[in-house]
């Protein structure tokens, strides 16, 4: 088909019910005034503007070529949109989407059909938003998001609390903060800036307000009522990445509307991400929305439910560029057949089932407190140490049972399972199992990994203290994964009580006597499956180039204080400094982020996120820095924050949010 024209709108005004105005870019293919075309709805907070433009500027001008319409749109408060965010995912934003694709259904361009599309933030309101059942929308496409905000999401993992969590809240106040554009509100952008300043949120206060899966998390996880999204849903992860469950649960929830794809990638559109190979996402996205806003008959209805990335054998390192191994196609996903292990003597793991009423036989652990710092990062957006890196040094802080070297390959797809029996002295503790691959070298691969909070081992929602010296059963889901592990590796299983800096600590660190005559692992058996072969874009880079005025650059470091008996965890991120070429607006940020902790000590416990946002035109600067912290005694969790704003080198603007004390709830 031969490409069409198309018009970028660079900022169209869209007037909601309230009298809020909204911000919008919108790609517009030619002749569609006569000819009326289908939308893709994107509804972020991360500003079309700077935030979103490099992405945005890789598909929405592709879609448009092939007639689609893209419509970009900034939530209100963020970009150049009116107002003040109010949270995540919350009742106005979720009602506002419903208007906004009113609004597209009914404009004279529009045929009535919408899609619905995102990553991350988008990704999850497309699901939101689907359920609700607006009726103009009519298929999304959801990449790196989640179907259960209390469980995959950047807050806790099963009752554990990520110290994502934080991070995150700094990202927020940061991105929040900046100030709109003024080369396209005009002399408004001032008096917006500091309305946003004034009353934007902290939005850790709410979230640690909710520690446990009460109602505040049910609202947008579509695994409440999977039966409330009628439409079809193509859901896309990375194992990189730490929404890496959705899809699977997608299918699962779903049934026949959902189609799901997973590929070795971070947090990233798969035409772009790393580690490669990449899929051609545009082919498959711009097939999706033909079939299902403008009925093409295609085919694209009869994908295989699942399509997934085994990883084979692959290596840790500083980056990954490409990650080794194949494509294949389940037609129907069902629950996967288990392989079961237990623990034989001298810790050796074995194929086949716990013994029924074995004797017992406890082993104490107690992990130092700074296990963990090889785990990498929750959210993943770069290839590098954000990943899992060489499993040894946190094996070093673990119980491990191994396999003896395997004699054939062994392919799995899906959700470990480890159940085991436990005792504790403690009221609360918390438990991290990971499964690896140990090459003949001795080289350490994380493949899965999962956590709980003991205290939430009968469920999410109503936590219950553990009692000291009574032995409970623990059933531990660990997080799904594709994986080959090649004929003379060994499988590990290992297990601690520690996790840091991805989990905060529990207010005790008792350690925990684990029954191994108890423990089993289930690992989840590839089965029936057709390897595939899938396309991938032909445009090897297709982001666009940026003027680059100060190259970017990221360190991780671990540093012990072996004097002071302490372990700290440094992030530096800076973006570096880039110009747009077609707007002239140089944008940059900047994560410094420290978590400290003394290994023996869990209220020694510490965390800071620092942001620093700068715009600027040749005659315009401004700047803002967003810090938030974290600390904890035995009954509470202390957070605070201050953004502070710059216009040139005058400090115009600060807010100082007051320590808050907020009760550690089984946590």
């Amino acid at each position: 088909m031969t490409p069409r024209g198309f018009t970028t709108i660079e900022n169209q005004w869209i007037t909601l019910k309230d009298g809020t105005r909204l911000a919008a870019r919108i790609w517009m293919p030619d002749g569609a005034e006569s000819d009326p075309v289908p939308a893709v709805f994107e509804f972020l907070p991360y500003r079309k503007r700077d935030g979103t433009c490099l992405r945005d500027e890789s598909t929405y001008p592709v879609f448009a070529a092939a007639g689609i319409a893209g419509v970009r749109v900034d939530i209100r408060g963020s970009g150049e949109s009116d107002g003040v965010i109010d949270g995540e995912y919350t009742e106005l934003e979720l009602a506002n989407a419903r208007e906004l694709i009113a609004w597209i259904a009914a404009q004279p361009w529009s045929n009535g059909s919408v899609g619905m599309m995102g990553i991350s933030w988008g990704g999850f309101n497309s699901l939101q938003v689907a359920a609700q059942r607006p009726p103009a929308l009519k298929a999304v496409i959801s990449i790196a998001s989640t179907v259960d905000r209390y469980n995959d999401d950047i807050h806790y993992k099963n009752g554990c609390h990520l110290s994502a969590q934080l991070s995150w809240a700094a990202t927020m106040l940061g991105y929040q903060s900046r100030s709109p554009d003024p080369a396209l509100v005009g002399e408004r952008w001032k008096e917006m800036w500091l309305e946003r300043l004034e009353h934007e949120p902290f939005f850790m206060e709410e979230w640690l307000s909710h520690q446990r899966r009460d109602g505040f998390w049910q609202h947008g996880s579509i695994s409440e009522d999977f039966s409330k999204v009628e439409i079809p849903a193509l859901v896309i992860a990375g194992w990189a990445d730490g929404y890496r469950n959705t899809p699977l649960m997608a299918v699962e929830g779903l049934g026949e509307k959902a189609r799901a794809l997973i590929g070795p990638w971070v947090h990233k559109y798969p035409h772009f991400a790393w580690p490669k190979p990449r899929t051609d996402f545009h082919g498959e996205a711009i097939a999706w929305w033909n079939k299902w806003l403008r009925s093409e008959e295609n085919g694209i209805d009869r994908l295989p439910q699942t399509r997934a990335y085994i990883l084979d054998a692959i290596r840790p390192a500083p980056r990954r560029d490409f990650d080794p191994g194949f494509w294949v196609a389940k037609d129907l996903w069902s629950k996967p057949e288990m392989q079961c292990f237990y623990v034989e003597q001298f810790g050796k793991l074995t194929e086949g089932m716990p013994i029924p009423q074995a004797p017992e036989h406890a082993v104490y652990l107690r992990s130092p407190l700074d296990t963990g710092t090889s785990a990498g990062e929750y959210f993943t957006l770069k290839p590098d140490a954000e990943m899992a890196l060489d499993q040894r040094s946190d094996d070093a802080g673990s119980l491990t049972f191994e396999t003896v070297r395997l004699a054939a390959d062994h392919d799995y797809l899906g959700r470990p399972v480890l159940t085991l029996a436990l005792r504790t002295q403690a009221r609360t503790g918390n438990l991290c199992a990971r499964l690896v691959d140990v090459h003949p070298d001795g080289t350490a691969t994380r493949v899965a990994f999962g956590v709980i909070n003991l205290t939430h081992r009968n469920g999410n929602a109503e936590p219950e203290a553990l009692t000291s010296g009574e032995k409970v059963s623990i059933r531990l889901e660990l997080d799904a994964c594709g994986y080959r592990f090649r004929r003379g590796h060994r499988i590990r299983l290992a297990i601690s009580t520690a996790y840091w800096p991805m989990i905060l600590p529990p207010p005790e660190d008792a350690g925990v006597e684990i029954d191994i005559a108890s423990l089993g692992l289930g690992l989840p058996l590839l089965g029936a499956h057709e390897k595939i072969a899938i396309p991938e874009p032909e445009n090897p880079d297709p982001l666009p180039k940026y003027i680059e005025h100060a190259p970017g650059v990221t360190k991780r470091q671990v540093l012990k204080d072996l004097s002071a008996n302490r372990t700290d965890y440094r992030i530096h991120e800076d973006t570096g400094l880039f110009e747009h070429p077609d707007t002239g607006l140089s944008t940059r940020q900047l994560r410094e982020e420290a978590w400290s902790i003394s290994p023996g000590d869990p209220l020694s416990m510490t965390g800071t996120s620092t942001w620093t946002c700068d715009m600027r035109r040749p005659d315009w600067f401004v700047r803002t820095v967003a810090a938030a912290k974290i600390a904890c005694t035995a009954s509470d969790w202390i957070i605070s924050a201050v953004v502070t704003a710059y216009e040139g080198d005058a400090q115009v603007f600060e807010k100082v949010f007051a320590e808050m004390r907020i009760p550690r709830d089984l946590m």
